[in-house]
């Protein structure tokens, strides 16, 4: 809650007294079909007591935020994150139905209406609800694997059949140290025995105490030939205020040195090659590099040194903008491995179907793209940010296998 303003919060807290006013105007219609007037009261003054009590929680907790344990606000500021949604949203949908309801008498009679309407419109704000409360407690960690054959003209071929496990955006802090929720995502990406594991960024929310404790969980990965990362806009702190630069470089290497401690070689504006049986491949990676107003610490000229004449390349870049941007025009890369939009946690996926409100944010948001013989995957993430739940955009481990046309 820190990036918005006091004025900003208080224009929320308006809102959602504004919307609670004509729900609880409506709520009394269908109230009054209930006997008891005791339940009536009960349920009326529960009402205004959470409708105040959220709104006062909001406010002091902006007001205080400065004051509180880093441990601890983010927990809090999550925890109101989903409370406010899981309560507006669907207020919002009961209030917009139960008006068209009722001031659409034509389509059904008054008498019909004094049942219907308040019936009906109790169901279109309780369905939001549970649905939204379903993405928090559950789908949020529903992991789903998703996999994908890519075939390829230039693959040498030591490297046919070739598994890679792409994983992103982690957000560890959003686990708030329930390992065993991590290890069931942990087990399936073992499960698919892949040669390489790859991970494009967002390890953290923005500090390296949310660490603390994970490397045993980390070092359960297992990968054949090598684990791979690089960093995602989150991983530098800039979302934070710090005390000095040190400090916050201090955070940053402390993340680096993460990194070392689970076996994953970070690569930050480096490449790798990787040989076998007499052909090459490199895995090149970048450091953040995004649109703004995310900043630009990614140099591919820098990261492609001593690697361009290696016919069969792979890219890992946190944002999938850095695809068309530089990478389709600039370079050979073969593939491409980003993350970064967590498809906005909110949207649907039906066979090849697939949509998301991000969509309009980003031309490449998830899953796979391609332009002639270069490719893009876009993963979905792990973990989440902001809104601590997902919603039709379950959390994703993608295998894939590389195959020769």
């Amino acid at each position: 809650m820190r990036s918005y303003s006091l004025f900003s919060i208080v224009l929320l807290c308006i809102a959602i007294l504004l919307v609670d006013i004509l729900s609880f105007y409506w709520l009394q219609d269908i109230t009054r079909l209930l006997i008891s007037s005791t339940l009536k009261h009960i349920i009326h003054i529960l009402f205004w007591c959470f409708t105040l009590g959220l709104i006062v929680a909001i406010i002091v907790l902006k007001v205080r935020l400065d004051d509180i344990n880093p441990r601890r606000k983010h927990v809090l500021v999550s925890s109101l994150y989903g409370l406010t949604v899981s309560s507006f949203i669907p207020k919002i949908l009961f209030v917009i139905i139960i008006s068209i309801l009722f001031f659409g008498n034509f389509i059904i009679s008054e008498n019909e209406s004094t049942v219907i309407v308040p019936l009906v419109g109790l169901f279109s704000g309780f369905l939001p609800f549970f649905v939204i409360v379903y993405a928090i407690f559950k789908s949020v960690y529903h992991f789903k694997i998703h996999s994908h054959s890519i075939h390829f003209n230039r693959l040498p071929k030591a490297f046919l059949g070739l598994k890679l496990v792409h994983i992103s955006d982690l957000h560890i802090g959003g686990f708030n140290y329930r390992y065993k929720v991590l290890q069931k995502a942990i087990k399936l990406i073992n499960n698919l025995q892949p040669d390489f594991i790859f991970f494009t960024g967002d390890l953290v929310n923005n500090y390296a105490w949310e660490l603390t404790g994970w490397e045993k969980t980390f070092n359960m990965l297992v990968a054949k030939r090598g684990k791979f990362a690089v960093l995602g806009n989150h991983d530098y702190g800039d979302y934070s205020e710090w005390d000095s630069l040190e400090e916050k470089q201090e955070n940053l290497q402390k993340i680096k040195q993460f990194y070392k401690n689970i076996g994953f070689r970070l690569l930050l504006n480096t490449s790798e090659i990787i040989e076998s049986h007499g052909d090459k491949m490199a895995i090149v990676g970048v450091e953040n590099w995004g649109r703004p107003p995310f900043k630009q610490y990614g140099n591919l000229e820098e990261a492609m040194t001593g690697v361009a004449d290696i016919p069969f390349k792979i890219l890992l870049s946190h944002d999938p903008s850095h695809w068309g941007d530089e990478v389709i025009e600039n370079t050979d890369i073969a593939l491409t491995l980003s993350g970064h939009t967590h498809g906005m946690q909110l949207g649907f996926n039906y066979k090849e179907k697939t949509w998301s409100p991000i969509k309009y944010k980003y031309k490449h948001w998830a899953g796979l793209y391609n332009l002639d013989e270069q490719y893009l995957h876009v993963n979905r993430g792990l973990g989440w940010i902001g809104f601590p739940g997902r919603l039709g955009m379950r959390p994703e481990i993608t295998s894939i296998v590389l195959k020769a046309n």
